[in-house]
């Protein structure tokens, strides 16, 4: 039965969303759970059908909860816009935003195959790898490509830096707060002694939305954020 069940996912996740399927919006709320307190997170994407293909707008709203508010009263702001391709979601700008502090940007020029980072008043630019993603949209990537069996290799960018990122696929059984959920699961392989960690869980059965992310930041903290709540709509939107 256990085998069954992999052979099964490994299908499902070979099949990206035809256009008849692909949601006007999704709402997704998550709770946060980190080392120093508790929080939450709305994420919000928009899809809208243009005469060229579908654009993307995807924005996430991260802020503390209970006491934890007073120690961080700020908000975590991020936002990944772009379009839709046949090999998944191609950014054309993302951003970060810490509180009052200036964004981490990165604007992507495909045409040219630059992207500029801009990041705490200094600007870089760099060659643009085909298929890189931002850390926001590569969470939603595989709703619109198929997913490899056993690898995913991709360029992504915090606004800050540009890396190459190698994820081992697997699948498990997550309980969530909306009950038990099949998932195929992306773990980040880090260089020997580097504290970074980062793991998704994608569910099949909910269009590949990222239903778990945990991660061990830059600065040594750890989040662990699990789905609490999602909203799919598939009203036109022309």
């Amino acid at each position: 039965m256990k085998l069954l069940s992999t052979i099964f996912l490994l299908a499902i996740a070979s099949f990206p969303l035809s256009a008849t399927d692909i949601p006007s919006r999704i709402e997704i709320s998550y709770a946060v759970s980190t080392d120093i307190g508790q929080g939450e997170i709305n994420e919000v994407m928009e899809i809208k059908h243009t005469h060229s293909g579908y654009t993307y707008i995807i924005n996430s709203e991260a802020q503390a909860t209970g006491v934890f508010k007073i120690i961080e009263p700020n908000t975590i702001i991020r936002h990944s816009e772009g379009i839709i391709s046949k090999h998944g979601l191609r950014p054309a700008r993302a951003y970060e935003k810490r509180g009052k502090k200036e964004p981490s940007e990165a604007i992507f020029d495909w045409n040219k195959h630059i992207i500029t980072l801009r990041h705490n008043g200094h600007q870089t630019q760099k060659k643009l790898p085909e298929g890189t993603l931002d850390r926001l949209s590569l969470s939603y990537n595989f709703m619109f490509t198929s997913l490899p069996k056993h690898h995913v290799e991709r360029y992504v960018t915090n606004g800050d830096s540009l890396r190459l990122s190698h994820y081992k696929v697997t699948q498990e059984t997550l309980n969530t707060p909306l009950g038990e959920m099949e998932t195929i699961v992306l773990t980040r392989q880090e260089e020997q002694h580097s504290k970074l960690r980062r793991k998704l869980w994608l569910a099949p059965n909910n269009h590949m939305l990222p239903v778990r992310i945990v991660s061990i930041e830059d600065n040594g903290r750890e989040i662990d954020k699990i789905v609490t709540g999602i909203n799919i709509s598939y009203k036109p939107n022309h």
